[in-house]
């Protein structure tokens, strides 16, 4: 092992440490003499926090969290399609807006099961991950030619949902042998990838196919878009730390990990429902916030909004994320929902005038998007003394997200019927 995380004085008093087990865990066990099926790798580890390697992975990671999520997070205009337009325009609406959330849902879902996998197959994850863009591009290929929405539901949304979170997983559980002093600052890069990807990317392709080519060959399309730049993705995304190369019938680590002591952490546990409480506020704002729009102004003016809406989002995620490397993150959390409260409470809930829309827009936007850069710097502070089970702490946090997901909606498409019969006013949505 060479001595180069030892030459690293992080500015998270927990970050040096994790790193240093994570190389010392599996250094113990590969050069371990009650294992000695187990291959030994041998040589020079890239820096961490700095290096053409480290960056190169987290640019991959933007691009994929741009696949995984700019897509999914765009289902919206799939939505308004498939509901105008055969075979789907007689199906159910409700099954037709069921297809999004089950893929976000399940790609939110799928981080605890997948913390486990890794920690039992660490020497499979780049391989999963192929898997995952294969069955990302064949999901999509084999939902151009369906008519039911039930396949469309299986395929666009299980299938695309499974894939989704193989290629989305491993990047977070990887960035953590990357980053230290800027892990902060690295994933909200890479979290970015979301509002580049469904503010500008995928409207503007997405729209542009389906006018003139319907939605069969727009899925055709991007399925071919993807498996490029996809493949492209992975090949810069590899662990910093060589995995451990496990024998046939060697023993390998407990799928359940014994201790998982953030579990009874109360901090953890605070982590978690902030987490959901914040997802349940942003995602029926991200979904009705042009539909609103559009009831006071123009169909342009609406999807200008929600272009900002998600800019915004892409700076706050890259700003927020690089405070949180010199912060203390429960004050930039608590900063991050009060300003969105507020700016709810005020803006929006008096908006009768697009530019308090605007601005709306611009101030929810940044402050709530950027919310999710305090992930790992909360997430290692609930694994404490732990930290080699952030990423794990992580997943289970996001469990709440994917539910929020599914959830916020739903109530605030209730909350929405019922505001049709109230006179019109403050915080009442005309539609």
């Amino acid at each position: 092992m060479d001595s180069e995380s030892t030459s690293i004085r992080p500015l998270n008093p927990h970050s040096d440490i994790e790193l240093t087990t994570l190389e010392q865990q599996r250094s113990d066990i590969s050069l371990s003499s009650e294992q000695p099926g187990a291959s030994v790798n041998v040589q020079e580890l890239p820096p961490v926090d700095e290096g053409r390697k480290a960056w190169i992975f987290c640019l991959s990671g933007l691009l994929l969290e741009t696949m995984v999520w700019g897509f999914g997070f765009s289902y919206g205009i799939f939505q308004a399609y498939y509901t105008s337009h055969p075979p789907f325009d007689k199906a159910s609406h409700i099954a037709v807006a069921a297809v999004g959330p089950t893929a976000l849902a399940i790609e939110y879902g799928a981080g605890i099961f997948l913390a486990f996998v890794y920690g039992r197959y660490p020497d499979h994850m780049k391989k999963s991950m192929w898997f995952g863009l294969v069955l990302n591009s064949m999901s999509l290929i084999l939902s151009s030619f369906v008519n039911q929405v039930w396949l469309l539901i299986a395929l666009q949304g299980v299938g695309l949902g499974i894939a989704g979170s193989l290629l989305y997983w491993p990047v977070i559980f990887l960035v953590s042998e990357w980053f230290v002093q800027r892990k902060g600052l690295a994933s909200g890069i890479i979290f970015a990838g979301s509002g580049i990807g469904a503010g500008f990317i995928f409207p503007l392709i997405v729209n542009a196919l389906m006018d003139s080519l319907g939605h069969r060959w727009t899925l055709r399309i991007l399925a071919a878009i993807q498996a490029v730049f996809g493949g492209i993705a992975l090949v810069g995304v590899c662990p910093r730390i060589p995995p451990i190369k496990y024998r046939r019938g060697q023993r390998r680590p407990q799928f359940i990990p014994p201790r998982l002591q953030f579990f009874s952490r109360k901090v953890f546990w605070t982590f978690a429902t902030t987490t959901f409480l914040q997802a349940m506020s942003y995602f029926p704002v991200s979904l009705y916030i042009a539909v609103f729009t559009a009831t006071i102004s123009s169909p342009l003016s609406a999807t200008i909004v929600l272009s900002m809406f998600n800019s915004s989002g892409v700076v706050g995620q890259i700003l927020i994320g690089y405070l949180s490397d010199r912060f203390p993150y429960p004050w930039i959390m608590f900063g991050s929902t009060m300003g969105s409260a507020i700016a709810a409470f005020l803006l929006w809930g008096f908006a009768d005038t697009l530019a308090r829309v605007f601005a709306f827009a611009i101030i929810f936007g940044g402050l709530s998007g950027g919310f999710s850069s305090v992930t790992f710097a909360a997430a290692t502070d609930a694994a404490n003394p732990n930290p080699e089970q952030a990423g794990m702490a992580a997943s289970a946090a996001t469990l709440g997200k994917g539910i929020a997901a599914v959830m916020g909606p739903i109530i605030s498409g209730v909350l929405l019927e019922a505001g049709k019969s109230v006179s019109s006013g403050p915080y009442v949505l005309q539609f």
